[in-house]
């Protein structure tokens, strides 16, 4: 009887900080924007060693294509000394682009021996400084290696470089029938083996799971130049060790990823998309329960967003419009993804006549075709590129349980008072929280307000201090709100096991021994 409140979808429209300091000559500090508090001195390591002409020599002579393949001009080398947002930048004089695994592996070989330290770049879309050198490492990066080598159409595992872009992969799939198993902003520029080495999370891991589950094999580059090839296309197999788990999330810390075999999913024939108002978290997460319970099989996307997000969005991205008439404290952004467009449509409209007959949601609509479906996920997709536009931005990356999900917000919203706007959106179908604080400009006084307090809040809930973003250079320090010591530790030995010398990503996800 409440269906007349479901009202279809029509005619929707789907600086920067440097959160990274320079400091001068052989030094480099974390910290969140000019003027905020320094938290860590980094010095370079003095176990590397520097550039050279000859070195520069010895990576032609190695490169297939020199041309190509070996970047040295200071204007050239801008967008992989530095990072997209601009927040991290380093002072690299060498990008090297590899065509093959034979050449990474002479490449690293060499590094090794010479004690120059490196930094593997795919995409270069990370938020966390994790792809971009601190001082003056050597880049290698991934863009070159993007050929697909194997596809079995009927087990669905895919073989392929690492430099194979995101939504290039998935476009290639789709004639086959085939898609892959994870979704990001950032898919139409992101690398395979980026997303591998930083186990990049996105919208369906809800449907799909982490790539922990889905890389089946990996190919490696270790920093010594071995090439330790665990492509394996089994769904099973027990024998040993899995060693390619230390490498996804890794973040190019143990090794440089050059191949990997991918188990993707059947491509949906019928995709829903919805996206509903509620008066409160509470709400959210009672609906939620609910569509876990009656969507089940079909449900691939469960997103929340909160009202100062949403308004956001339409404040600073031209073409877009609330596509419901009231605003609403919270929103919800279901996605179905199923193989009978009939029974998905029927399970998905008992569900939206049961949550808003109950009023677990106020108000809602369901997309009508792909251009609506799109247009009600560029709400959701690009709060963070108006974020960017909106002015200054603390950004944070949490997983909590969902029973503090939002309290904590409305905490941090509580300690900062009039001084920034703090908003909150996320995958809330697998508890990771995106908290954004907006301010009229970086201060020390803001930032201490707001840290250490949201890592020690996370720390007290047993929450993560990276849900999927990575350590990368902005986070060693935090590491231990989520580890305990001995895993700190341990993690310590398997990094001097596989990278004595320290060369692979220096200063990166483990904090320093200082």
């Amino acid at each position: 009887r409440n269906m007349q409140h479901l009202r279809l979808a029509s005619s929707l429209s789907r600086a920067v900080s440097k959160r990274f300091v320079y400091v001068p000559q052989h030094a480099r500090s974390y910290a969140s924007a000019p003027g905020s508090v320094k938290r860590e001195k980094v010095a370079r390591d003095s176990r590397f060693a520097s550039l050279i002409q000859d070195d520069i020599n010895y990576f032609k002579s190695i490169l297939s294509s020199p041309d190509s393949g070996l970047v040295t001009e200071e204007s050239d080398l801008q967008p992989y000394n530095e990072d997209w947002l601009r927040k991290f930048k380093g002072n690299s004089k060498l990008a090297l682009r590899p065509k093959t695994t034979d050449e990474v592996s002479k490449i690293l070989t060499y590094c090794n021996k010479r004690k120059l330290a490196v930094v593997p770049q795919g995409g270069n879309t990370g938020l966390v400084g994790g792809s971009v050198p601190v001082f003056d490492e050597v880049i290698i990066s991934t863009g070159l290696m993007n050929k697909f080598e194997a596809f079995d159409p009927v087990t669905g595992v895919l073989v392929c470089e690492a430099g194979c872009i995101l939504e290039n992969i998935d476009k290639w799939l789709d004639p086959h029938g085939y898609t892959v198993p994870l979704d990001l902003g950032a898919k139409g520029s992101c690398q395979i083996g980026g997303n591998v080495s930083t186990n990049a999370g996105g919208i369906r891991l809800l449907r799909y799971n982490s790539l922990h589950a889905n890389v089946l094999g990996l190919e490696v580059v270790l920093p010594d130049g071995t090439i330790l090839n665990s492509i394996n296309t089994l769904r099973k197999d027990n024998t040993g060790y899995d060693l390619k788990q230390l490498f996804i999330g890794a973040e190019g810390t143990l090794g440089l990823v050059t191949r990997v075999a991918l188990l993707v999913p059947p491509r949906p024939s019928s995709i829903n998309v919805a996206f509903f108002g509620c008066k409160g978290f509470d709400h959210v997460q009672t609906a939620l329960r609910r569509a876990k319970a009656e969507l089940g099989e079909v449900l691939s996307a469960f997103e929340f967003i909160d009202r100062k997000s949403l308004q956001t969005v339409l404040d600073h991205l031209p073409g877009t419009r609330d596509p419901l008439d009231e605003k609403h404290n919270c929103y919800i952004l279901i996605e179905t993804a199923g193989s009978n467009k009939e029974h998905d449509q029927e399970k998905l409209n008992a569900f939206l006549e049961s949550i808003l007959g109950d009023e677990t949601v106020s108000d809602g609509i369901v997309a009508q075709d792909e251009s609506q479906r799109a247009s009600i996920w560029r709400l959701r997709e690009s709060i963070g590129e108006a974020l960017v536009k909106k002015g200054p931005v603390y950004k944070y990356d949490f997983s909590l349980p969902l029973s503090h999900f939002y309290q904590m917000v409305d905490d941090v919203a509580a300690r900062v008072g009039d001084k920034a706007d703090v908003m909150g959106f996320g995958h809330v179908g697998d508890g990771n929280l995106h908290l954004n604080i907006s301010a009229p400009k970086y201060s020390k006084e803001l930032l201490e307000l707001v840290e250490p307090f949201v890592y020690e809040y996370t720390s007290k809930l047993k929450g993560s201090v990276s849900a999927e973003h990575g350590l990368g250079f902005m986070k060693p320090q935090y590491l231990a709100y989520s580890k305990d010591e001995h895993a700190i530790r341990w993690m310590r030995k398997v990094k001097d096991m596989f990278d004595p010398n320290g060369i692979m990503n220096p200063y990166k996800v483990l904090p320093s021994n200082e």
